[in-house]
């Protein structure tokens, strides 16, 4: 299988001080991996790391076979400035922004192509609205389509079931596992339970990475990795699973 991304030996922070240590990952093509963790166990250093946004202190990071480091993001919705003056289509098209010339126009081709988007997402109503004026599923529903009109070869998404209603989250998985038929995901979440119908494999983030080659994992295991979270299952009643069950 094709390796998209190469993480080796990376250690990352801030202000001299290490958040990440010692971090192997490789991404390839179709991967579809669940990032969890604990608040503070670096996450989002990670996606960090692999996103450009700060560079390793110690270690490298590689990306192969992707064009112009080809990646899609869908930031947590909290991280967003909702009094922006900026519409819903403005904001799917920017997702074009480093594909074309500065001040340049954007083509026909791609305006039809945020359409198509916003009619797959049940947002073409909203093409002229506020961001501002959303809900949270709506807003969701904005930035998966400004992260996926490139095209990307990795789609990266964090905590992308915060703020949404039950009935979006079912239907942006159900769009995940379609997307990931020709591209790579990257999914952080707080809910393995839900995550883990969906995702190949996982990865546990609490100031080092520990990978689990399976979407299949029980709380010894997490507590092997050094990675507190509870294990959920969803059904009729979601329960929290303690030991084996």
């Amino acid at each position: 299988m094709t390796k998209l991304l190469e993480l080796k030996s990376v250690y990352a922070g801030y202000d001299n001080k290490i958040v990440l240590r010692d971090v192997d990952l490789i991404v390839k093509k179709n991967d579809f991996i669940g990032i969890i963790g604990p608040n503070g166990g670096g996450k989002t250093t990670l996606l960090k790391v692999i996103l450009g946004l700060i560079k390793p202190i110690e270690g490298s990071i590689k990306f192969n076979n992707i064009d112009d480091n080809l990646i899609g993001y869908l930031p947590q919705i909290n991280t967003i400035d909702r009094k922006f003056p900026i519409s819903v289509r403005e904001v799917i098209l920017s997702g074009l922004m480093s594909h074309k010339k500065l001040f340049g126009r954007y083509q026909s081709e791609d305006k039809r192509k945020a359409k198509e988007l916003m009619e797959q997402m049940g947002i073409l109503h909203l093409k002229n609205k506020n961001i501002g004026e959303l809900s949270g599923g709506q807003l969701q529903r904005v930035f998966l389509c400004r992260a996926i009109i490139s095209n990307p070869q990795i789609l990266i998404l964090d905590e992308p079931d915060t703020y949404v209603d039950s009935h979006f989250e079912m239907e942006l998985y159900g769009v995940l596992d379609k997307l990931n038929e020709h591209m790579a995901i990257i999914l952080v979440s707080h809910d393995i339970g839900t995550i883990s119908s969906h995702v190949k494999t996982i990865a546990c983030v609490n100031g080092s990475l520990c990978y689990h080659d399976s979407n299949i994992i029980n709380q010894e295991q997490l507590k092997t990795y050094n990675c507190p979270i509870d294990l959920i299952t969803h059904g009729d009643v979601p329960h929290r699973v303690l030991k084996k069950h």
